[in-house]
């Protein structure tokens, strides 16, 4: 999420990298597992005929009810001229990353897709995913779609190992997503994450195999490939926050927020 150039409006200005606690990991972990539970909800509320207002209303529900809040609401990301108003992202079609659901009444059609983007806060620490949905009934070229950016993600994570390097994980998405002619979105990318909505590194959807931060166990970070079925040029609506494929084609959008171990990876917005 707000991922972007350096010298963008959505970026935030980046720290040194964190390695998290113990204690924090575990909290990480429990609002992951609460994190993931929302998403779910969410995911199954989407159908034609839904308004984006609805989404937003129930994810704030849910984050109330567990007594959390959102990461995302009332955030000024480093440049912009405005905070976010929402606590939930919710992007129609040829909207690639931070749509916003309050702006105006959007309403969900057969045959759209929505990525949904939240982030938690859970007992002071930060969680971030995102999923994208159909609507109804899809064609079968967004459908490979969805399933390729899903599968892109999971081969990000597969390659995220300590002593591994942020590149890794950049050659394999890029090379799974190559493979189907997707548009790679090359100027929004993942993030370190857990104190703050956004900390080093920084982790593009590119990249070559060793290059870039190392990956040391302990780090967290937010993986999350944005795919768009036509070119990878995107472009920033009015409203300071809205980015979409400057050719209208549909995007998608996957996230997870995983920790980094000595083998592997443990995802941690997973149910």
């Amino acid at each position: 999420m707000f991922t972007k150039r350096y010298s963008s409006v959505v970026h935030s200005r980046f720290m040194a990298i964190i390695i998290k606690t113990a204690k924090e990991i575990e909290i990480l972990r429990e609002g992951g597992r609460r994190h993931a539970f929302i998403l779910s909800k969410l995911a199954k509320a989407v159908k034609p005929g839904v308004s984006t207002q609805l989404l937003e209303d129930l994810a704030n529900q849910l984050i109330q009810e567990g007594g959390d809040t959102s990461a995302f609401l009332g955030y000024k990301p480093y440049g912009a001229k405005r905070p976010y108003p929402a606590s939930l992202c919710v992007s129609i079609n040829d909207e690639v990353v931070h749509g916003i659901p309050n702006e105006e009444e959007k309403i969900l059609c057969d045959g759209d897709v929505v990525s949904l983007d939240l982030g938690l806060v859970h007992k002071g620490m930060i969680t971030d995913s995102a999923i994208t949905v159909p609507v109804g009934k899809v064609d079968k070229k967004t459908k490979a779609l969805l399933i390729d950016t899903k599968k892109a993600l999971e081969l990000g994570i597969k390659s995220a190992r300590g002593g591994g390097h942020v590149g890794d994980i950049g050659a394999a998405i890029e090379k799974y997503a190559s493979l189907g002619g997707y548009g790679i979105v090359r100027e929004l990318a993942g993030h370190g994450v857990g104190r703050k909505v956004h900390e080093d590194p920084y982790v593009p959807n590119y990249g070559d195999v060793g290059d870039g931060d190392e990956l040391r166990p302990g780090m967290v970070i937010a993986i999350e490939p944005m795919l768009n079925l036509g070119t990878e040029e995107i472009e920033l609506d009015n409203d300071g926050y809205t980015y979409r494929t400057t050719d209208g084609a549909p995007s998608a959008h996957f996230e997870h927020t995983i920790l980094i171990t000595e083998k592997s990876a443990e995802v941690l917005t997973k149910l």
